[in-house]
C-alpha cells in the first residue's frame, strides 16, 4: 500500500511539474516577478498537500518566526528530494536557489526554474562557481530575495554528512547578509534514491538568523555546518520505531 501510494504521489507531483510550469514557462517573460514568485510558492504548498494526502507523510516545523526578517541566507541540510520541494512552499516567497546548471535543461521544470531568478552554477568551474554564486547572490539579496543553498551540494543519508561547501559562507562574507540554517530528518522518510515514501511526520528545525559581518568565511562555515549537524542529530532518527541505516 506504501508502494502503491508513493507511485500515486509521483504521478500527481510530475502532473504539477506541468500545470504549474508551463504557464510559468510560457508568459513567465510577461509576468510580473512577484506573480510568478507566488505562483512557485504555490506549487510547493500543493505538494505538501499532495504528500500528506496521499502518503500520510506531513512536517512539523520549529523556529518558523525566524523567518519574519529577510532577506537571509538560507542553508539546509540535503538528505532527500523532499526539501527541494518543501523549502519552496515554506520560505518567503522571494527565493532565489543555487542550483546545479544541469537542471535548467531539464524540460518544462528547468524552464520555469529559469523564471524565478535561480543562480545556476557549474560545480566542475571551482573558483569561477564560487564567484557565480557571490557576485550573483549579492544582486538577489539586495533585491530582496532570500538565497537558498544546500552547502553538502548533493544529497546525503540520514546519518551521514557530505562535505560543506564554501560557496554560501563566502557570500556571507562579502555581503555581511545574515544566514539562517535549517536542519530536518526528511531522508528517514524519503529516500535519496527510490520511489517510495514513508507515511510519519517530518521534523524541520529553523534555526535564528547567524550575524556573518566581520567574520571569514571559514568561520562561517563552520558555525553553520556545526549548528545544523548538532541540530539534526537531536532529531528522531527512525520511523515508527524502525531503525533507518546510514545509506539508505
Amino acid at each position: 500500500m506504501i508502494l502503491l501510494r508513493s507511485i500515486v504521489y509521483f504521478v500527481l507531483f510530475v502532473l504539477s511539474v506541468f500545470a504549474f510550469g508551463l504557464p510559468l514557462a510560457v508568459f513567465g517573460l510577461v509576468t510580473p516577478q512577484a506573480v510568478k514568485d507566488r505562483w512557485s510558492i504555490g506549487w510547493g504548498r500543493t505538494n505538501l498537500w499532495l504528500q500528506k494526502a496521499v502518503c500520510g507523510l506531513d512536517v512539523q516545523i520549529e523556529g518558523l518566526e525566524h523567518l519574519r526578517d529577510g532577506p537571509c541566507i538560507v542553508m539546509a541540510k540535503h538528505q532527500s528530494t523532499w526539501e527541494t520541494i518543501a523549502l519552496r512552499g515554506l520560505l518567503p516567497p522571494s527565493q532565489s536557489w543555487v542550483i546545479k546548471r544541469e537542471l535548467m535543461w531539464i524540460p518544462v521544470f528547468g524552464w520555469a526554474m529559469a523564471m524565478v531568478h535561480p543562480i545556476p552554477i557549474d560545480r566542475s568551474a571551482g573558483r569561477k562557481a564560487a564567484r557565480q554564486v557571490i557576485d550573483r547572490g549579492i544582486e538577489a539579496l539586495q533585491a530582496g530575495r532570500w538565497v537558498v543553498i544546500f552547502p553538502e551540494g548533493t544529497r546525503v543519508a540520514p546519518g551521514t554528512r557530505g562535505k560543506y561547501g564554501a560557496g554560501g559562507a563566502m557570500l556571507a562574507e562579502h555581503s555581511k547578509f545574515p544566514i539562517v540554517p535549517i536542519a530536518h530528518n526528511a531522508g528517514i522518510y524519503w529516500k535519496r534514491r527510490g520511489i517510495t515514501k514513508y507515511p510519519g511526520t517530518i521534523r524541520m528545525v529553523i534555526g535564528p538568523p547567524m550575524r556573518t559581518d566581520g567574520l571569514k568565511a571559514s568561520e562561517i562555515l563552520r558555525r553553520v555546518e556545526g549548528w545544523i549537524e548538532d541540530t539534526v542529530a537531536t532529531l528522531p532518527a527512525s520511523r515508527d520505531g524502525h531503525p533507518t541505516p546510514a545509506g539508505h
